[in-house]
This record gives structure tokens, C-alpha cells and sequence, in this order.
């Protein structure tokens, strides 16, 4: 049986989160860590600069350069990243969402495309999947220099991480669904999801939930108040956006399938949601996708705060859009 999660007090998630739950389920996050303004300066670096897609919605993204002897080559791929944080916190500028975007920039070599989309509770899902449509059209429609000059739109990958890997698997499937998506001057055409340590979940816990449910970086409460603070008002966990295993989603996965997508996805032996990233994958491979798998003894997205293991990230990515 799992404890008891009070009604009120505070959580802490990401080590430095603390999360304080009210009686009425409302909640306040207290982020300390610091956010890293982008630099398009030095031109023997990776260049960062952020862009606005969506002035109304306050909707923006901040695009990577890899350093200039690089970008001297043929075009690069493209990747289209977004940021976890349970749907509720972080921003592309976070400091470790731009280390981790400035490396795979680097070490690919690719332009990174990380983007800003609004956040639960203010914005609930699928508000954070609608962004991430509009920012691939913003792609495929913008006239912005960088993406122009060095990006291989016929050469994309959409990743994400936790929260953000569930944003991509969903923006996917709108994709798929609608055939407008990819229409564009630009031909943008997506070769695969990247899908690192994704964030789903259930009403009925998983044997890794139970066995990690007071884990120090991500503790199961935290996970609930997550799912509480982002999906529809009045869904639980067993909704589609959280448990993708209650809804039959064949046509899309059959337009993955004719479209040659290839799948990534990562997980770690220490993450309490292992077992729901095997799932994933079990279930995509099942459905005829080429999928690759990289599972660790790590935990959940810890390649955020090892340099050394994101490096070993990266080369896992290298192979996989080779």
C-alpha cells in the first residue's frame, strides 16, 4: 500500500522545487534556479537568440547555432525541443534547459529550436500541445535567417523531455491527424520523435511508482500534483493525455508507420516512471515503429545535471538521426 499523501505542506521535486499544496488544490512553486539569457555574440561558440511565434499568447522560442566552423558545412539537422517541468515549471532559458540545448547543438552537430509554451495551472492541457503545433508551422512559414541559412528542414526530429516527450508524442499525433500540418513552403518533414524519460502515468501505479514513490528527485506525489494541475478540469489520470495506452490511436500511429518515423526512447532504472517508458515502447514497437531504446541504472533526466552522461546522451542521439 503507498502512503498517505497530506492534503496540504510542501514537496520538493528537481531537488530545489518546493512545492506547496492548499486545501483548495491550489499550489505555489518556488523555482531557484536561475535562468541564462541568450547570446549570439561570440561567434567561436554555440549562438542562442529567442524569438517570439505567438505575440498574443506570449508563445516564444530560442534557436542554437553549433559553433562557426561547423555551420561552415553542409546544413544541419533540425531539432525541435521541448523543456519538462510537469507541464508546470521551467522555460527554455532555464539554466540547465539551455546547457542541455547548447550541448546537443554542439555535439550533434544541429540548429535546436527550444520552445516556450505556455504552462499549467494558468494554461491547461491540451494548451501546451497546441503551442507545440503552432510552433512547427512557425517553422515551416517564418522568415527567419538562421532557420534558413543552416537548418535541413527536410532533416527534423522532435524531442522532448519528461513532460515535453509527452508533448511531443501528442503534437505527433495531431500531425498525423491532420494532413494541413506539414503542408508548407518549406517541406519541413519530420524523420522521427526523440522521446527522453517521458512523463505518463495511470490511476493504477506501476511496480517502479511503488518502489520509488518517495524518490528524492521526482517523489509520486509530486507526479500527482502535476497530472492535478494540468489536465482538463475533472480528469484524473486515466485520461488520454496522461495514460496513452486507454485510447486506441491506430490511424495516427498507421501515418507514423507509412510516414517512416523512427522513435527514441529513454529511460532510467532509478526514474519511478521506468516502467511506463517501457510501455512506451513496447507499444510503439508493437504498432510496426522502427523504435531505438537506451535505458540506463540513471534516474529521471539526470543527464540535466551530469555533463558527462548528457554527453553520452548525445552521442545516443548522434546514432539514432544518422
Amino acid at each position: 500500500m503507498e502512503p498517505e499523501i497530506p492534503p496540504t505542506g510542501v514537496l520538493r521535486v528537481f531537488h530545489m522545487v518546493d512545492i506547496t499544496t492548499y486545501p483548495d488544490g491550489t499550489i505555489t512553486c518556488h523555482d531557484p534556479f536561475p535562468c541564462i539569457p541568450a547570446s549570439s555574440e561570440d561567434h567561436s561558440a554555440v549562438l542562442s537568440r529567442d524569438v517570439k511565434f505567438n505575440h498574443d499568447l506570449g508563445t516564444w522560442a530560442r534557436i542554437y547555432l553549433p559553433p562557426a566552423q561547423t555551420r561552415q558545412q553542409q546544413k544541419l539537422p533540425l531539432v525541435v525541443y521541448f523543456h519538462g517541468g510537469g507541464f508546470v515549471c521551467f522555460n527554455p532559458s532555464t539554466v540547465f534547459n539551455h546547457s542541455l540545448c547548447s550541448g546537443m547543438a554542439a555535439s550533434l552537430p544541429a540548429v535546436v529550436v527550444s520552445v516556450g509554451y505556455r504552462r499549467a495551472p494558468e494554461h491547461r492541457l491540451p494548451a501546451a500541445y497546441n503551442d507545440a503545433v503552432e510552433a512547427l508551422r512557425w517553422i515551416q512559414t517564418a522568415e527567419d535567417e538562421w532557420l534558413d541559412q543552416f537548418a535541413d528542414f527536410s532533416d527534423c526530429y522532435l524531442m522532448g523531455t519528461s513532460s515535453g516527450a509527452n508533448i511531443v508524442y501528442h503534437a505527433a499525433l495531431r500531425v498525423c491527424k491532420d494532413e494541413t500540418a506539414g503542408a508548407n513552403p518549406k517541406e519541413l518533414k519530420i524523420k522521427g520523435l526523440i522521446m527522453h524519460s517521458p512523463f505518463f502515468g495511470g490511476m493504477e501505479r506501476k511496480e517502479s511508482e511503488l518502489r520509488l514513490f518517495g524518490d528524492m528527485l521526482i517523489p509520486v506525489p509530486a507526479l500527482d500534483i502535476f497530472w492535478e494541475q494540468s489536465l482538463p478540469v475533472g480528469a484524473d489520470r486515466n485520461h488520454e493525455y496522461c495514460n496513452m495506452n486507454l485510447v486506441d490511436r491506430s490511424p495516427e500511429w498507421e501515418t507514423m508507420k507509412s510516414l517512416k518515423w523512427k522513435v527514441m526512447v529513454t529511460g532510467g532504472d532509478g526514474d519511478p516512471l521506468v516502467d511506463r517508458q517501457r510501455e512506451v515502447s513496447a507499444l510503439l514497437e508493437g504498432k510496426g515503429l522502427d523504435v531505438a531504446r537506451f535505458f540506463s541504472d540513471w534516474t529521471h533526466a539526470e543527464e540535466l545535471g551530469d555533463s558527462e552522461k548528457a554527453q553520452i546522451l548525445f552521442e545516443k542521439i548522434k546514432s539514432f538521426i544518422a
